[in-house]
């Protein structure tokens, strides 16, 4: 919820610009739950957190990016078809990247496990256009540009017996990206206002080297109500 709250100010700007919007506009704001897709690398990491080449010794794989995200987003349509939007999309929680260290509890020693998780945020400021729009249904074409943030976190366990076990989480570094929006969805309307979403996206992120290609697809389904016409 904190990370769902650290995003509404987005929103707060369109929310007020709709008394200034003409008899044809309207605020859409929803909620939306789906996932994201990329493959793995195809090239490792070494201890050092350097490249290797996978099948090298001590080069570990890292992972494809396949996670579920969380999305907040507002639509200002100023026109029956024209309109601008931002949204946000994050993972709510952190996915293992690679293993750091890994010791065993052999021979009575205590047992330690260090590794790298990685949790990814998309947001992005786009122009629609609504070709089909009726009292029931509404097709959505998006467009623009954003960022993408990749945020690693050194965590990880111990187990003793003097002290069990012990966990702990930290924050590592970041990576911060360039990219490029497009998506397209159907709004359906159920009642007057309240509508849901379900939509496909594209981004092209410049750089997005911790994954095996720079587009990620993010397949979403929103939940929303449209304040105005």
């Amino acid at each position: 919820m904190r990370r769902i709250c650290r995003y509404l100010p987005l929103f707060v700007l369109p929310l007020v610009s709709l008394q200034f919007a003409n008899a044809q506009s309207g605020i859409d704001f929803g909620v939306g739950f789906g996932g994201a897709s990329a493959p793995a690398a195809k090239t490792g990491l070494d201890p050092a957190l350097n490249p290797c080449n996978l099948g090298s010794a001590g080069c570990q794989s890292t992972p494809s990016l396949s996670t579920f995200m969380i999305g907040v987003g507002g639509d200002l349509m100023l026109w029956k078809r024209f309109g601008v939007g931002m949204e946000a999309n994050f993972e709510p929680s952190k996915k293992d990247y690679v293993i750091l260290t890994q010791q065993s509890s052999g021979a009575g020693g205590p047992a330690f496990t260090e590794k790298l998780q990685s949790r990814i945020t998309l947001y992005d400021f786009n122009g629609i256009f609504q070709p089909i729009k009726t009292k029931r249904v509404a097709v959505k074409l998006s467009g623009g540009i954003g960022g993408a943030n990749v945020k690693f976190y050194d965590s990880g366990s111990s187990t003793s017996g003097l002290l069990g076990t012990q966990n702990f989480s930290q924050y590592f570094a970041s990576s911060n990206h360039f990219q490029v929006h497009g998506g397209v969805g159907v709004q359906i309307y159920p009642g007057e206002h309240w509508w849901i979403r379900p939509e496909v996206n594209v981004h092209y992120v410049h750089n997005l080297n911790q994954f095996g290609r720079d587009s990620v697809l993010r397949y979403t389904v929103w939940v929303g109500y449209t304040f105005g016409q």
